[in-house]
C-alpha cells in the first residue's frame, strides 16, 4: 500500500481544479474562466485498492494586490511544505512567460520532487510544441517526469496518476475509503453560488463578490439553505440582481440545480446580496470567510456536515 500527499500548484487558469475533480470523480472544486477562482486550498482524496492520494489544489501563483491575494498566496506557500511529491500544472496553449518562471522558482525552493503536467493538450494545434514548451521547463528545472494531459478530457490523466503512485513511499491509509474531501457541504454550497457569480457575470464582479452561508439544515430528502452575496459597490450590487432581479435568480437556479445533482436531494435555497466596501482588504471579514477556522468554533455543530463518495452520485 502507498500512501502520501501531493500538491497542485500553477498559474491561475492552468487547469489545477478541472484535474482534481478528474481526479476525483465528483466536482468538488468550482471551476471558471476568470483567474483566481480558486481562493483557499482543497483536499481530494483518490483511493485505491493499491494507494491513496490526498491532493492539495492549491490558489493560482500571482503577484498579491490586496489582503484577499496575500492570503492565497500564503495557501499556495503552505501547500509546498512537507508534502511527498508537487505536480506543478502549465497551460500548454499559452506562451511561456514569467509567472511560469516565477512559479517554477517556488518549485525548486521547495525541494521536494515534482512531476509537470502540460495542461490542455485537447486545444494544442500544433503537438511539436509541447517538445519546445518541456525542453525550457527542462532548462529552468529537473522534473521527475513531463506529461501532456488534458484535464478536461482525461487525456494522460491515467498515466500520470499511476506515475505519482509509483513516487509514493509505503504507509497506511490516512483516511476512510469513502473519504474524497474535507469540505462540508455548507462550504461547498456556497462556492457553487460563487461560481454562478462569476459564470454570469462580467468584469470586476467575479473577483469583488463573497458567499456567506448563513443558514444550513438539511434532512433525508431535503436541503435548506440561506447565503448572502457580499460586493464591494452598490453598482455591483444592482449588476448581481440585475434588472427586475432576474440575474439573481438565475445564479440561484443554476447553483440549486447543481446542487441537486450533486447530493441527490431537493434544494431550496434563499438569497440576499449586500454590500460591504473592501472586503478583500478587510481582515475580519476574511477570517470569517475561512470555512476551516469556523469548523474549529462549530465543531461540535452538526450543521457543518462534510461530503463523502455517497453522496457524489
Amino acid at each position: 500500500m502507498k500512501s502520501g500527499f501531493v500538491s497542485i500548484l500553477g498559474r491561475p487558469n492552468a487547469g489545477k481544479s478541472t484535474l482534481l475533480n478528474t481526479l476525483v470523480g465528483s466536482k468538488i472544486a468550482i471551476v471558471a474562466a476568470k483567474p483566481q477562482t480558486t481562493r483557499q486550498t482543497i483536499q481530494g482524496v483518490v483511493t485505491r485498492p493499491d494507494a491513496q492520494i490526498v491532493f492539495l489544489d492549491s490558489p493560482g501563483i500571482h503577484q498579491p494586490r490586496d489582503r484577499l491575494n496575500q492570503r492565497m498566496m500564503r495557501e499556495v506557500r503552505a501547500a509546498l511544505e512537507a508534502r511527498d511529491l508537487l505536480l506543478l500544472m502549465a497551460d500548454a496553449t499559452v506562451p511561456f512567460g514569467s509567472g511560469d518562471e516565477r512559479a517554477v522558482e517556488l518549485i525548486r525552493s521547495a525541494r521536494t520532487p515534482a512531476v509537470l503536467a502540460l495542461n490542455k493538450v485537447d486545444r494544442l494545434a500544433k503537438k511539436e510544441e509541447l517538445l519546445l514548451l518541456i525542453d525550457k521547463y527542462r532548462g529552468l528545472f529537473a522534473f521527475e517526469e513531463y506529461f501532456p494531459i488534458s484535464a478536461l478530457t482525461g487525456e494522460g490523466v491515467g498515466e500520470l496518476t499511476e506515475a505519482l503512485v509509483a513516487r509514493l513511499p509505503e504507509g497506511p491509509q490516512y483516511f476512510p475509503p469513502d473519504h474524497i474531501t474535507d469540505q462540508p457541504v455548507r462550504h461547498l454550497a456556497g462556492e457553487l453560488i460563487r461560481e454562478k457569480i462569476i459564470r454570469e457575470t462580467r468584469q470586476e464582479i467575479p473577483y469583488s463578490a463573497a458567499v456567506v452561508v448563513e443558514q444550513f439544515e438539511e434532512s433525508p430528502r431535503l436541503i435548506r439553505l440561506a447565503a448572502t452575496i457580499y460586493v464591494e459597490r452598490d453598482g455591483q450590487k444592482g449588476i448581481i440582481i440585475g434588472p427586475k432581479g432576474e440575474r439573481l435568480k438565475q445564479v440561484g437556479t443554476l447553483a440549486r440545480q447543481e446542487m441537486e445533482g450533486l447530493l441527490g436531494r431537493k434544494v431550496f435555497l434563499d438569497l440576499h446580496v449586500k454590500v460591504r466596501r473592501d472586503w478583500r482588504d478587510s481582515e475580519t471579514f476574511l477570517a470569517a470567510l475561512d470555512w476551516r477556522k469556523r469548523m474549529e468554533t462549530h465543531a461540535e455543530d452538526d450543521s457543518w456536515p462534510r461530503i463523502n463518495a455517497n453522496e457524489r452520485e
